[in-house]
């Protein structure tokens, strides 16, 4: 049977965790640096054992007041010192519900930057290697990111988004882009169809590009978001794709 992983981020203070929750079957957890405390993080971690949802830290830059989308440029050694703050912080909290961390996907602009950048990539997958090799490394398709922290031994897990449309050389168009998001829900789930049987995407310029999908990212900040979220879920059951990680 054919079959894919669900992810969301999850304890960033939003209504619908809980929900969510119920619907994903990866859980990126935030570690307090972007959004998120301990009592959000604990009480995601205490759902998530609930639902046998895998869990994943979410680290990202420090970077409150923008919710980590605001690109930095850190010394490495701060970097590597808040990675491995916010990695601590989440493993005592897990340690504390019973449940393990699997894997480490960043948040934001330090996921973006890592995408395009060696240096940070390579410092991510190094510091995510020392804190426990163990882990896996959930990152953009194809990235850069991901072929780095194979080379320092990482697993990886490839990840594709459902409602962000792509550039032909298979990153994702930007934000700023006023065609980046998939405003219709058919759409994006045609999308996410064709990307899990045919491990490819149709890009911006029509194109298509070839992309492994191990895990698909969905949204659940708003109730739109998780109703959408809950149809994903559906169409791939009605079409016998099964939803574990």
């Amino acid at each position: 049977m054919m079959y894919v992983d669900l992810n969301a981020d999850l304890a960033e203070g939003f209504a619908f965790d809980e929900a969510l929750l119920g619907v994903v079957s990866s859980a990126n957890i935030a570690c307090g640096l972007h959004a998120g405390d301990a009592i959000t993080i604990q009480n995601a971690l205490t759902v998530a054992k609930r639902h046998g949802v895998r869990v994943g830290a979410h680290p990202s830059f420090p970077d409150r007041e923008n919710f980590g989308r605001s690109e930095m440029q850190l010394p490495p050694q701060a970097l590597k010192a808040h990675l491995l703050y916010q990695l601590g912080a989440l493993q005592a909290l897990c340690n504390n519900a019973g449940v393990p961390i699997s894997y480490v996907k960043p948040h934001g602009a330090l996921y973006n930057q890592a995408s395009r950048d060696p240096e940070l990539a390579r410092l991510i997958a190094e510091t995510v290697h020392q804190f426990n090799p163990n882990l896996k490394l959930m990152g953009l398709s194809g990235s850069l990111m991901l072929s780095v922290a194979e080379q320092v031994g990482l697993g990886t897990i490839s990840e594709v988004f459902a409602d962000r449309r792509y550039q032909p050389d298979g990153s994702l168009v930007p934000r700023s882009h006023p065609q980046a998001k998939i405003e219709d829900e058919q759409e994006a789930i045609e999308q996410v169809i064709q990307m899990i049987t045919t491990q490819t995407a149709t890009a911006l310029d029509g194109s298509t590009i070839n992309i492994k999908v191990e895990s698909i990212c969905l949204h659940g900040d708003n109730a739109h978001a998780l109703l959408f979220a809950e149809k994903i879920r559906a169409e791939l059951t009605t079409r016998g794709i099964e939803i574990r990680a």
